[in-house]
């Protein structure tokens, strides 16, 4: 199976500041959590947008993932609202080409 990412974004009703606090305390269940490869952590504070970019090793990782309970302390957290969620398939080839973070694993 290939590498499948996920982008989620939502909105902020609580300060930048705040959202960091919450953030900082569930960082390591996100560096623990099987099958990511990697996040990035978003943020536009004059928008008051936050989310992430995450790389999952594949679509049944990054399904457990959305279906888990981390998943569920985010988005039922009362401090954010209107999420996107969207997963997408990653074009290896021009992705390779133009140096995306995905290490020696693309091959062109």
């Amino acid at each position: 199976m290939s590498e499948r990412l996920l982008q989620i974004n939502f909105n902020l009703g609580v300060t930048a500041e705040q959202y960091e606090q919450v953030a900082k305390s569930i960082v390591d269940q996100f560096a623990n959590l099987p099958g990511l490869m990697w996040k990035i952590w978003t943020m536009n504070e004059e928008k008051r947008e936050a989310g992430g970019i995450y790389l999952f090793e594949n679509e049944s990782s990054m399904n457990s993932f959305l279906a888990g309970p981390l998943a569920k302390t985010v988005t039922s957290h009362p401090g954010l609202s209107n999420f996107s969620v969207k997963s997408f398939t990653i074009m290896n080839d021009l992705t390779a080409l133009t140096q995306g973070p995905l290490e020696n694993k693309l091959k062109v």
